[in-house]
């Protein structure tokens, strides 16, 4: 079964790099049960990684293909699936050139080295700049952010639930057990914190400087506020609009229709100081920002006054447990902090990162859940 393992383990390899999400403890299930159930049936491998590794019932035609590839080698199986892995092989010739600039003979060519190089369309994709995406490539695009999923953070709630670890004894509970006993407390009961989700909130930059990352930012914002709990999301522009409500929608295209609707400056100014005292006015400082995580996805630019923006970034992270910025222009090359609004604001930012593609969205789900 040793043998099998390499094997299982490049299996999952080959699905991540086409994009599906395969948690190192699947891989461990997914062989434990190849392991029962025995390596001689290919059915058996087949269902086995089919009901370990899988999430989504969509992704069964991509599992489907890369299991024909990966096992029977079949490379139509893949060049008909919706992602394709691609092999190139490129000739890496490290011989001299001869003095009339030709390389040596056949007989020479034994010194070149010829190395395929195997990757995925997905994962070449995923590190790819929105703004250098084709139209059709933004479809895949939509397709791979709807994997990804915002998951916690958490904080301590104040009800306590029961728990088998001695952590805090209930002293209820524990009288009710002894009554069973003729008041012999035979078995104790213990009690900790629970766990709630904590507030995430996103306040997004509409304006025009960020038309190319904002309408694909706003579909990570939707998968957020209906894959979770407790999330609020907001656009920053000349004014502020709360855009929970239009996005709770599961269906992607119905929401962001009225996302779009109820925006009425999209595309078009920017006051960022402006739109954070407004929300920390009207929301913030009544409690949605409070012990949230509030992440603001913007390039930073503002026509507004610096000082403004600077006093409203002090009083939000005053009053938040975590503040990050996402800037789509960190990736650039030799990109700083230069725009007066960006600098008035980093000095009250935890975490400054990049949000340019799905990676750094990937990351960015991450760091939520970190801080």
């Amino acid at each position: 079964m040793l043998g099998f393992e390499h094997y299982a383990i490049g299996f999952v390899d080959a699905l991540r790099r086409t994009g599906l999400t395969v948690p190192v403890g699947r891989t461990l299930t997914f062989i434990d049960a190849v392991t029962a159930l025995g390596v001689d049936d290919e059915t058996h491998v087949y269902w086995a990684g089919r009901s370990t590794l899988l999430d989504r019932p969509e992704d069964t035609p991509l599992y489907d293909a890369v299991f024909r590839y990966w096992w029977n080698q079949d490379e139509r199986a893949l060049r008909e699936s919706a992602v394709e892995i691609e092999t190139v092989t490129i000739a890496v010739d490290e011989e001299e050139p001869d003095d009339d600039g030709e390389a040596g003979d056949d007989e020479g060519d034994e010194d070149g080295e010829i190395q395929e190089v195997r990757f995925s369309a997905a994962e070449v994709l995923s590190a790819k700049d929105f703004a250098e995406c084709t139209d059709a490539e933004m479809a895949e695009v939509y397709e791979l952010m709807n994997r990804l999923r915002l998951a916690g953070p958490f904080r301590e709630a104040r009800r306590s639930v029961r728990t088998t670890r001695r952590v805090r004894p209930d002293i209820r509970r524990t009288v009710q057990l002894a009554l069973r006993s003729e008041g012999e407390p035979i078995r104790r009961a213990f009690v900790e914190h629970g766990e709630r989700p904590r507030r995430v909130v996103f306040l997004l930059d509409v304006s025009g400087s960020m038309e190319t990352y904002s309408r694909v930012l706003v579909r990570f914002i939707h998968a957020a506020v209906v894959g979770r709990q407790r999330v609020e999301a907001f656009a920053l522009g000349t004014r502020l609009t709360r855009l929970t409500r239009e996005l709770s929608s599961r269906d992607p295209d119905s929401a962001l229709a009225k996302a779009a609707e109820a925006v009425e400056d999209w595309s078009g100014g920017t006051r960022l100081g402006d739109g954070l005292r407004m929300f920390n006015d009207q929301w913030g400082q009544r409690g949605m920002a409070r012990g949230a995580v509030v992440v603001i996805l913007s390039d930073g630019w503002d026509r507004g006054e610096p000082e403004v923006m600077g006093e409203q970034m002090g009083r939000l992270h005053r009053v938040a447990h975590s503040v990050v910025w996402v800037n789509p222009l960190k990736a650039s090359p030799g990109y700083a902090p230069l725009a007066a609004g960006m600098a008035a604001a980093l000095p009250h930012v935890d975490t400054f990162i990049e949000g340019h593609s799905v990676d750094s969205l990937s990351n960015l789900a991450k760091v939520v859940v970190g801080v």
